[in-house]
């Protein structure tokens, strides 16, 4: 498989402060991708500066070899990149039906098929089509979230703490839900502070710390980093 993401020497800048510092990764096609690191330490930022959100200081996207950096969000989704951003973004006074609706907006084709496929993967987005989105649990906003993304058809999600302030037997839910999305033929890539968790689910990983990546690996191999273990899953050597 090819790379469908390839990022070289992104740097963002807040200010005076460099969030994220030169940093490379590649992206395989179909595979899961997650990176992991404390709190500040630039992975969203990462992810909403490869959305078009957050304008980087220099560097080059890649997206399917072509350089998507400078272009505006909905040019990116356009290409097949969409974001599930942390906390949700659910507009709450709106149904479920027209929050998925609304990640269709730029498509002119049919969304039957996609809404369909939503639907399955969340079948309590379905019995709940036409309730506000305001009232619903955190867990079924995020699987709205996660279904909004998904009208867009995309080739690449990018997922910002999905399982954020989610109760376990829900979270298990939402990984479930990554691998199938991504058995659908979508690339993952996924910033998750259950480092334990992500890195069973994913292909590849990389660690970030204050803006930098640190390590990568295989999800199976930084499972087994004691660094790693040390860090970011409460083990101690």
């Amino acid at each position: 498989m090819s790379n469908i993401l390839e990022i070289r020497n992104l740097s963002v800048s807040y200010g005076g402060i460099e969030a994220i510092k030169n940093i490379s990764f590649d992206v395989e096609e179909g595979k899961i991708v997650t990176l992991i690191g404390s709190n500040g330490a630039g992975k969203s930022s990462t992810l909403r500066s490869i959305a078009g959100i957050v304008k980087a200081k220099h560097g080059e996207v890649l997206f399917e070899g072509e350089n998507i950096l400078g272009m505006s969000p909905d040019h990116i989704v356009k290409r097949g990149v969409t974001l599930v951003p942390e906390g949700r973004h659910v507009f709450p006074n709106l149904t479920v039906l027209e929050n998925l609706k609304i990640g269709a907006y730029l498509r002119k084709d049919n969304i039957t098929a996609d809404l369909e496929n939503v639907y399955t993967l969340f079948p309590r987005l379905k019995e709940r089509s036409w309730q506000l989105a305001g009232t619903l649990s955190g867990g079924e906003q995020q699987m709205l979230a996660v279904g909004r993304a998904l009208m867009a058809r995309p080739k690449l999600i990018m997922m910002d703490e999905p399982s954020l302030g989610l109760a376990p037997i829900v979270v298990q839910g939402i990984f479930d839900i990554i691998r199938q999305i991504n058995e659908q033929g979508i690339t993952v890539l996924l910033i998750e502070q259950n480092a334990n968790m992500a890195l069973k689910v994913a292909d590849s990983a990389f660690v970030m710390q204050t803006g930098e990546i640190t390590l990568s690996g295989t999800g199976a191999e930084l499972l087994e980093n004691e660094e790693v273990k040390e860090a970011y899953l409460g083990k101690k050597k």
